[in-house]
């Protein structure tokens, strides 16, 4: 049910997140299919093998494709890995979690658009990760805005007067990351932001 809901938002119908406290946010999965300000620094770190966890529609898995860089983008989603090849780049369906191609040979693994919230556990998400990207790899998240809230919410997708089921996302702001990737085996935690945007490249 949930990857019904999230295709709709893949279509461009209108398709909210409601959390379990009751707040309701609109999910404007339209915005993922273009680039966006700020992508550039996460795109100009890419300079090895990328695996691109929760690859959407493919927007950044294309980019990296039209400049030569070997991708592949990762989605649980079929349509948007249909999306993501329509816009010319290489996508699997499937989990992080499961078995995929390359594991512990790629050089960066993206976690744009705060897919370091994937499941509900950063923790199991960066350690899964660190098995994934080769000795000395990175991976590159994009947080929520230093001094948010962070922790695990229960959220479930909402389309014209339906709900979801409930799953597990995880927000972890900018401020609290080092640490975290500190537990996780990470040396090293880059810092930047950009066009309002906050990220992380963890090595």
């Amino acid at each position: 049910m949930i990857g019904a809901f999230y295709e709709h938002a893949l279509c461009g119908r209108d398709v909210d997140v409601e959390y379990a406290g009751g707040e309701i946010r609109p999910l404007a999965a339209e915005r993922w299919s273009r680039p966006i300000e700020g992508d550039e620094g996460m795109l100009a770190r890419c300079a090895g093998p990328t695996l691109d966890v929760g690859s959407g529609p493919g927007r950044l898995t294309a980019a990296l494709a039209r400049r030569g860089v070997p991708v592949l983008g990762v989605d649980i989603s079929p349509l948007a890995v249909a999306l993501t090849r329509r816009a010319g780049g290489p996508a699997l369906c499937g989990s992080v979690f499961g078995p995929l191609p390359g594991t512990g040979r790629w050089a960066v693994a993206l976690l744009a658009d705060g897919n370091i919230g994937i499941g509900g556990d950063p923790a199991a998400l960066l350690l899964r990760l660190r098995e994934l990207v080769r000795p000395g790899g990175t991976v590159i998240a994009e947080l929520a805005p230093p001094g948010s809230p962070g922790g695990v919410h229960r959220v479930r997708l909402r389309h014209g007067g339906r709900a979801g089921d409930w799953f597990p996302w995880a927000t972890v702001p900018a401020d609290g990351v080092a640490p975290l990737a500190r537990r996780c085996g990470f040396r090293s935690t880059d810092h930047w932001d950009e066009a309002g945007r906050w990220f992380a490249a963890l090595s």
